[in-house]
């Protein structure tokens, strides 16, 4: 009997981890999509949760192969929760053969990096005499052989940094970047991993840019790269990135499509960085520019999730944490992110290059890893991420009806109940409770008569029973739009906050003017919509508590 209970509890605590496995593992088919949803072959959706691994730069190899194995790079990105790898290359890796052909040893003799040689020898000694192909090759097969998913993003042309308004790479009849010749590559590369199951996704183009770009050269180029991917190999998805350091697909509109011989395939891309937006994060009230930045991003690219998927292929920070621009952008992109649902490439994996922009050793501080590849760089920043790599709803996820859970996106957790007689925390969202927002603005606990009430300004919130009074109301405020805002029995306004123990708590709403120093991250909430399974504990224990009641004073818990 107790080892049965044991397996009943047990159970449903690992059936979010399980859905969200079997939904990311390396596909078993080839994708497709469906509407806005990547879906599997068995029209499951299958969310990317992607690292960037940066392999475009002047010795054309993976970066970190000199400070670790390439397994053990391979199973810590898994391990981390990605299901996926958007893996770069420079086009001339498929167009000429005399680079494609040259080793790795001699690669990085003709640069000069004689430390980085040596640091292959001792981590990765049977790739130092491949070819560059052959070791790009073994990268993926790496990853395959740990259930993760590649896409090959063409990232430029000539190997090396990317991105310059004028650096020859930027746009169709730049100096780099002959139509002819990167039709050429596509099709060579496409070719080359077609059968290679984890492939699952080529992107044709990096941040496409500078003086020549344009909507018409746009889609008679990118149609033609489309058709020749997906000639060459139907299996994979065919990626689109947009103008402008791709950040703009508003010429996609709705009315004028791509006209392409296929369907099912094709997914756009999106970056979105803070300096996207110079620093207005840092020197703008964060509701505003988190309503305004938005409120855009719905006009040049979010649109499109009414028709097709939407990769965020690049997102990232300095995991240093201390760049308040970044810091401040993190918050509104994790609410987003969870309100969306998107699919997403983190940038980056990488902790240090081997040579970037004439620097040997660079570190990079948006890499997820330190600089010898060794350690997370910020593990409680990079549980941020985490928090956003299952999937909350799509295709073979209705798991259970709608609802509503309330994320926090300054801490990727959710708000949790154990009990009615204790306070309400944060925790794991896949511990969450199914919630119900009505059209009275009652935050309730589906299916019971349970809802969130404000007490007193610096108290916890409760939930209670008495769902009519205006304490138990919650408007969606701020420019924002993640401020929970209700009064007090006493008429005092506040929102719903997070005190230093991750106890929801109601204090004095923030930033709601145009103040440029204060910091609202700790009263973002998003409620998020999602099908996903529900951890069935979460009911026993407030089933425990109601039959509780009696003996610790249903008078004293109403009255509370």
């Amino acid at each position: 009997m107790v080892g049965r209970r044991r397996r009943s509890i047990i159970l449903p605590l690992l059936l979010p981890l399980l859905i969200y496995l079997s939904s990311s593992a390396a596909a078993a088919s080839p994708l497709s999509t469906s509407s806005r949803w990547i879906v599997d072959g068995s029209g499951r959706r299958v969310k990317l949760a992607c690292a960037n691994w940066v392999s475009h730069l002047e010795p054309v190899v993976a970066e970190g192969l000199s400070k670790q194995p390439l397994g053990a790079i391979s199973a810590r990105i898994a391990s981390l929760g990605f299901n996926c790898v958007r893996l770069t290359w420079p086009l001339f890796l498929a167009t000429n053969d005399s680079l494609a052909s040259l080793t790795v040893r001699q690669s990085f003799q003709g640069l000069g990096l004689a430390d980085a040689i040596s640091g292959i020898q001792a981590n990765n000694p049977d790739i130092l005499d491949l070819s560059l192909i052959e070791t790009f090759q073994a990268v993926v097969s790496s990853l395959g052989d740990n259930d993760v998913m590649v896409i090959l993003d063409n990232h430029l042309s000539k190997p090396g940094w990317c991105c310059g308004y004028s650096d020859g790479n930027g746009f169709f009849g730049d100096q780099y970047f002959d139509p002819d010749l990167w039709i050429h590559g596509l099709t060579r590369m496409a070719t080359l991993f077609r059968g290679v199951g984890n492939v699952v996704g080529m992107s044709l183009r990096n941040e496409l840019r500078g003086a020549r770009q344009n909507v018409k050269d746009w889609y008679k180029y990118m149609q033609r790269g489309a058709e020749a991917v997906h000639a060459s190999n139907p299996d994979v998805l065919v990626i689109l990135s947009g103008l402008s350091y791709d950040k703009d697909l508003s010429f996609l509109n709705l009315d004028r499509p791509l006209n392409l011989s296929f369907s099912g395939k094709l997914v756009f891309e999106l970056h979105w960085y803070a300096f996207s937006d110079g620093s207005a994060w840092a020197s703008g009230n964060p509701n505003r520019v988190c309503g305004q930045v938005v409120g855009n991003l719905n006009r040049l690219s979010f649109f499109l999730l009414q028709r097709w998927p939407l990769l965020v292929s690049e997102f990232g920070v300095d995991q240093r944490g201390t760049n308040a621009n970044d810091n401040r952008y993190l918050s509104c992109f994790a609410g987003v992110a969870a309100d969306l649902d998107f699919d997403w490439a983190l940038w980056t994996l990488v902790g240090s290059y081997y040579l970037r922009e004439g620097v040997v050793g660079m570190i990079e501080y948006y890499g997820a890893l330190d600089e010898n590849w060794a350690e997370l760089r910020n593990s409680s920043l990079f549980q941020r991420f985490r928090a956003l790599q299952p999937p909350l709803k799509g295709p073979g996820l209705s798991e259970t009806t709608p609802h509503k859970v309330i994320f926090h996106p300054a801490t990727g957790l959710c708000v949790l109940r154990k009990s009615l007689l204790e306070p309400m925390k944060l925790g794991p969202c896949t511990e969450s409770e199914a919630w119900n927002y009505t059209p009275q603005k009652v935050l309730s606990l589906k299916a019971t008569y349970f809802c969130i009430q404000a007490v007193e300004v610096g108290k916890p919130a409760k939930l209670g029973i008495i769902c009519t009074g205006s304490n138990s109301k919650w408007d969606i405020i701020s420019e924002s739009k993640m401020h929970l805002s209700s009064n007090t029995s006493n008429g005092a306004s506040v929102c719903l906050d997070v005190d230093s123990d991750n106890t929801i708590v109601t204090s004095s709403c923030k930033c709601l003017s145009r103040d440029s120093k204060c910091d609202p991250s700790s009263q973002w909430f998003k409620l998020v919509e999602s099908t996903r399974s529900l951890c069935a504990t979460r009911t026993f224990d407030l089933l425990n508590s109601i039959l509780d009641l009696p003996r610790k004073g249903l008078v004293g818990f109403l009255s509370s």
